[in-house]
C-alpha cells in the first residue's frame, strides 16, 4: 500500500522561504514521476510543480523560478523548496505520484497516490 506523508508547511513571512518533504512508503518511487499541487480556500487545486524519473521538471507559471522540486529515491523522498514566498502562495500544499504516465503529467488526473496536505501560510 502506497502512502505518502508531507511535512514541513507553517507560518513565513512573506519573502520568506520553506522546505517541504513528502516521504513514500510502500514500495520505491523510482520509477515514477512525483508532482506537487496545492490547494488555496475557495479555490481549485493547482499544478505546482513535477520531477519525472528522468529528472526532467516542469513549474507553474506563477512559481517558476522561485520553486524548486527535488527527489532523493534513495531516501524515497521529494521536496519542494520554495522561496521568496508570497501571500498569493498561500494554501494547503499535496505531493503526488504519478506511477504510469510517461510524459510530464500537469494534471490530477495523471496521478495515482495522493498525500494528506500540508498547510503553507505566507503572512505579515
Amino acid at each position: 500500500q502506497v502512502r505518502l506523508v508531507e511535512s514541513g508547511g507553517g507560518l513565513v513571512h512573506p519573502g520568506g522561504s520553506l522546505r517541504l518533504s513528502c516521504a513514500a512508503s510502500g514500495r520505491s518511487f523510482s520509477r515514477s514521476a512525483m508532482g506537487w499541487f496545492r490547494q488555496a480556500p475557495g479555490k481549485e487545486r493547482e499544478f505546482v510543480a513535477v520531477r519525472t524519473r528522468g529528472d526532467f521538471t516542469n513549474y507553474a507559471e506563477s512559481v517558476q523560478g522561485r520553486f524548486t522540486i527535488t527527489r532523493d529515491n534513495a531516501k524515497n523522498t521529494v521536496y519542494l523548496k520554495m522561496n521568496s514566498l508570497k501571500p498569493e502562495d498561500t494554501a494547503n500544499y499535496y505531493c503526488a505520484e504519478a506511477s504510469s504516465y510517461v510524459g510530464i503529467p500537469r494534471y490530477q488526473t495523471q496521478y495515482d497516490y495522493w498525500g494528506q496536505g500540508t498547510q503553507v501560510t505566507v503572512s505579515s
